[in-house]
């Protein structure tokens, strides 16, 4: 991984080539105060001050400079840096007036790249942003660390990340903090999680199912728990998906990734918490060992479920993990799942959907997604819809037969294996950018991951 300490310095003075914001209500003045050689290469460029813009200008002694077109100079974004800082040459910047404030954090992601499987080509040197904020830095440089843990496993094809290299992540991330990390497998994986081995039958041996559970905190501290699904890929299973749905399933892990993501930045950052996070990790292929449509699956919870449809695979293996996390009575529990289709229709690859048994959580998470600019939009727990996933031969069903509120019933579902008073907030994220934007390519992205991590940093501050 990039180190991003690198990239981030406390301004002390040092040498620097300037960064100059410019605003299009203000580039006709900002570019009539401009010595005419600079003007000059200004307009041979096209720069009007729009915004991701950028133009070099000479300076009038020596060197260089280079003029940024930002939506707002006197209220920065936290991409407005991101295009700069995948462009500019290597060297140190600085802005020529103000700090960056939170545009530090789109200087830093904007420098990612997914090369593992190019021909290694000469790499590209650091660009690096001095700052008038110190203070700002490290929880910058924790951040887009933890961002870039995301992208790095949801980019990683099917074939090189299965549950074993989904653990393997998981073993490092709890060995650089100092956490407790046990995986339930095999017989005790059935006995103890029967949906999860299910789930994750036909990829034995090769890819077999596995609960992975880490442990960190002090025992005195609030109880926390994290639950992501790990599904590393999907087939469907034998409501086998057409081609072109199964194109991007390497990326059905990323609530997987983005619970492990937000667990690093809890025990990074040593929040006075006990954190428990569980990934059930599996593959949903294609075998005789397959589990079925019309098959009834027994929950750890002990709820039967009857299944529909074996593409809502995601949902069976939460609720064990969800039923497991609720044991040890925590006062929050947080899920991630790229689980619904329904949630891409209704809300486009950009927003999260956010389902929340708790008001004050939800009210927190919205508030905190707009201030990280990391939006997330709130989805009703509409109770009426329950009787969707009614079933004549077990408690419930996985699916509705209706073809209409599929993100609202998946997480109907998963209410069932949260205990009432648990406050509970589940995130059906796409985990994915299907176009680039500055700071943010195409590829894995770490989408509600902000919006978590500000609102448990307030809540258990160091």
């Amino acid at each position: 991984m990039t180190d991003l300490s690198a990239l981030l310095q406390p301004d002390k003075g040092q040498a620097a080539t300037p960064l100059r914001l410019v605003d299009k209500k203000g580039f006709e003045d900002w570019l009539k105060a401009q010595p005419e050689q600079a003007r000059r290469a200004a307009e041979a460029q096209g720069f009007k001050g729009e915004g991701y813009q950028l133009a070099i200008l000479p300076e009038e002694r020596d060197g260089w400079s280079a003029a940024l077109g930002v939506a707002n100079v006197a209220e920065l974004s936290p991409w407005c840096l991101a295009k700069a800082a995948e462009t500019l040459p290597e060297g140190t910047y600085r802005l020529a007036s103000g700090g960056p404030g939170p545009a530090v954090l789109g200087w830093l992601l904007g420098q990612y790249r997914f090369d593992r499987y190019r021909k290694k080509a000469e790499p590209k040197g650091p660009r690096v942003l001095l700052t008038d904020d110190p203070a700002r830095i490290e929880d910058t440089v924790l951040v887009a660390a933890s961002t870039f843990l995301v992208r790095d496993l949801v980019n990683v094809p099917a074939g090189d990340l299965g549950p074993a290299e989904l653990e393997a992540a998981a073993r490092e991330v709890a060995d650089a903090c100092g956490a407790k990390l046990v995986i339930v497998s095999g017989k005790a994986l059935e006995d103890g999680y029967p949906m999860v081995a299910a789930v994750g039958a036909a990829a034995v041996p090769a890819r077999a199912p596995r609960l992975i559970t880490l442990d960190w905190g002090d025992q005195r501290h609030p109880k926390i728990a994290l639950v992501g699904k790990g599904v590393c890929f999907d087939s469907g299973g034998l409501d086998l998906k057409p081609a072109s749905g199964m194109r991007l399933m390497k990326k059905d892990m990323g609530g997987a990734a983005h619970a492990l993501a937000l667990a690093r930045l809890v025990m990074k950052a040593n929040l006075p918490v006990r954190l428990k996070l569980l990934i059930p990790a599996v593959e949903n292929a294609v075998s005789a060992a397959a589990f079925r449509p019309g098959d009834i699956l027994r929950s750890r919870q002990g709820l039967t479920v009857e299944i529909g449809n074996t593409d809502a695979e995601g949902r069976l293996i939460l609720a064990d993990a969800l039923a497991d996390a609720a044991a040890d009575k925590p006062e929050l529990i947080l899920d991630f799942a790229t689980l619904t289709g329904a949630a891409r229709v209704a809300l486009g690859p950009d927003l999260p959907a956010l389902f929340a048994n708790d008001d004050l959580l939800a009210n927190d998470l919205l508030a905190a997604g707009t201030a990280a600019s990391d939006p997330l939009w709130r989805m009703p727990l509409w109770k009426p819809y329950e009787e969707m996933l009614s079933s004549d031969v077990a408690d419930l069903g996985n699916v509705s037969e209706a073809p209409m509120a599929g993100a609202v019933t998946a997480a109907l579902f998963l209410q069932k294996f949260v205990p009432e008073g648990t406050p509970w907030a589940h995130f059906d994220t796409f985990a994915w950018r299907s176009s680039a934007k500055p700071g943010r390519p195409k590829g894995g992205e770490a989408l509600g991951l902000r919006a978590a991590w500000e609102v448990l940093r307030a809540r258990y501050p160091r």
